[in-house]
């Protein structure tokens, strides 16, 4: 049975999942059947107009033989929950898929495993590799002959210079800028504004200082600025 025959059952109930469902039956085509958590979990019967049902037990109602999955969670402990409901879904014997936008316009020799989400307007430049379970939000550059491990998070207009290599279960904030040729080693954590020109090891962590405030207040910025008359 193909992919796109089998109904979906998303695991998660939060805003991830909401922003993903949009994506899945809006814009891929697929029909979502129910949403699945861990049953200790589990808050509600409902969620999106579909049936919640516990992870523990969802292949009783909704076999892998007839449906797929989708691993709908976010970042938490360097995505090693979503890595890990991912396995447990392969375990099960589901067929994970892809959320990609078809405004995405991915050129063809792009290589995306599974369980990935993309979101437009993401770019990705030819002869890229994304690998299994990674999340790329709207405005993401990914360019050429980079290589994105499996687990990973790129987060809203993050840019990847060509030939990088980000390694499993990093996290990429809002505008990273990573330079052309740069290796980012696993676990690796950038956070909003940062760039790195250079190679990271395994679990570094790279963060811009906050800007900080001015002395005016609004009011007082826009008189003297003049602002308000541009």
């Amino acid at each position: 049975m193909s992919t796109l025959n089998k109904k979906l059952i998303v695991f998660g109930t939060g805003k991830i999942a909401e922003v993903v469902s949009y994506y899945a039956t809006h814009e891929c085509g697929y029909a979502i059947a129910a949403y699945c958590v861990d049953a200790k979990f589990k808050t509600t019967d409902i969620f999106c107009g579909q049936p919640v049902v516990s992870f523990e037990e969802v292949e009783k109602t909704f076999s892998p033989a007839h449906h797929a999955m989708f691993i709908a969670l976010g970042y938490h402990q360097l995505n090693a929950l979503r890595q890990q409901k991912y396995e447990q879904a392969l375990a099960k014997g589901y067929e994970l898929v892809n959320i990609i936008s078809p405004h995405c316009l991915l050129p063809a020799n792009v290589k995306v495993g599974q369980n990935c989400f993309i979101m437009p307007p993401a770019l990705l430049h030819p002869c890229v590799e994304i690998g299994n379970n990674v999340f790329i939000w709207s405005g993401a550059m990914v360019g050429h002959h980079s290589v994105v491990e499996d687990h990973c998070w790129l987060t809203s207009s993050c840019q990847v210079s060509g030939n990088v290599r980000v390694g499993q279960n990093s996290f990429l904030a809002v505008n990273v800028t990573v330079g052309h040729s740069v290796t980012i080693g696993k676990k690796c954590f950038l956070g909003a504004n940062t760039l790195v020109t250079k190679n990271l090891e395994d679990g570094q962590v790279v963060i811009a200082e906050s800007s900080k405030p001015i002395r005016l207040n609004s009011e007082q910025f826009l008189r003297v600025s003049g602002f308000s008359s541009l």
